[in-house]
């Protein structure tokens, strides 16, 4: 091979990983979001549980603890390292509510999608949208 072909070889790769690389980039921000989706969605589901046996949901600060995640170690980790869980809860009601909320963390590339919610009549947003 003579240098030239070795050079438009080497730009023909360069091209590609540059095309690629953003598409594999947004794939990882779709699974970790999906990850945290699910993790949602399982918090909803024990915090109904604890509804049942405590007469009101967890919230505040304490809130994950209550709900079986004590430290920050038993939440799924491509989670926790992208996402800050908070359950806030809603209107002095009867029967009373919560808000899940999943805020990405500043410097990640889950930034972009914004925050992930889910209350307790099942309404579900993404950086303020209807729907995930």
């Amino acid at each position: 091979m003579t240098l030239i072909e070795l050079m438009i070889a080497v730009v023909v790769v360069a091209i590609l990983a540059a095309v690629a690389y953003p598409s594999y980039e947004n794939q990882l921000r779709k699974g970790r979001r999906a990850s945290a989706q699910t993790f949602i969605v399982d918090l909803a589901s024990r915090e109904q549980q604890y509804l049942l046996d405590a007469r009101s949901y967890a919230t505040g600060a304490t809130a994950l603890a209550q709900l079986g995640f004590a430290d920050e170690a038993a939440i799924p980790s491509d989670v926790s390292k992208f996402y800050t869980i908070t359950i806030a809860p809603g209107a002095t009601t009867t029967p009373p509510t919560f808000t899940i909320t999943a805020t990405p963390k500043a410097g990640t590339s889950q930034v972009s999608d914004g925050a992930l919610t889910l209350d307790s009549t099942g309404a579900k947003t993404r950086n303020g949208a209807t729907g995930w």
